[in-house]
């Protein structure tokens, strides 16, 4: 940093102000001067030909850098909440999605598939969910909402019922 050249103006202070700027720079560990410039430089602003002090100039880096860093943070938190709506996109599509058929398909045979009832765990499975989830839903919806909701899941379109007597889902036909 450059020198500085100073000049000498000499003016009066209330005595309780020049004290208590005393003070001051002595706890601060500065001089009485520099706290003057400093209150100067808050009242005047930037003024050309004086560069400020070394803790001004750092404060005001410091204040900069740390908006920079909020908004990137901001930035990243969006993002990251676009990557999370996306992988939950994806990952409803994936449990929605048909599997491919096999080339055998019953189709050939003339035969549909014969399902078994399956259990709640068995058949969350199946859906690419929970138990859990399964059985709320189950709890919520009417009946009819409930199958369509199991026909949207399954990979082969069946949709399904809640046989109380064995606990288990059968599909229904």
């Amino acid at each position: 940093m450059a020198k500085i050249e100073r000049e000498s103006i000499n003016f009066k202070l209330p005595k309780p102000l020049v004290e208590a700027l005393k003070a001051a720079a002595k706890e601060r560990n500065t001089t009485a001067t520099d706290l003057v410039i400093q209150g100067l430089h808050h009242v005047l602003g930037d003024v050309d030909g004086v560069e400020t002090d070394v803790e001004t100039r750092l404060h005001q880096i410091e204040s900069s850098l740390e908006a920079k860093f909020e908004a990137k943070l901001e930035a990243l938190n969006t993002r990251l909440a676009q990557l999370e709506g996306a992988m939950m996109m994806l990952q409803r599509n994936q449990n929605t999605r048909q599997k491919p058929r096999s080339a055998y398909s019953n189709y050939h045979s003339g035969q549909s598939p014969q399902l078994k009832p399956l259990s709640e765990k068995d058949l969350a499975w199946r859906f690419g969910t929970t138990a859990a989830n399964l059985r709320e839903k189950r709890e919520n919806l009417k009946t009819q909402d409930f199958q369509r909701w199991c026909e949207d899941r399954d990979p082969s379109r069946v949709r399904w019922q809640y046989n109380e007597k064995d606990g288990l889902y059968h599909p229904v036909k």
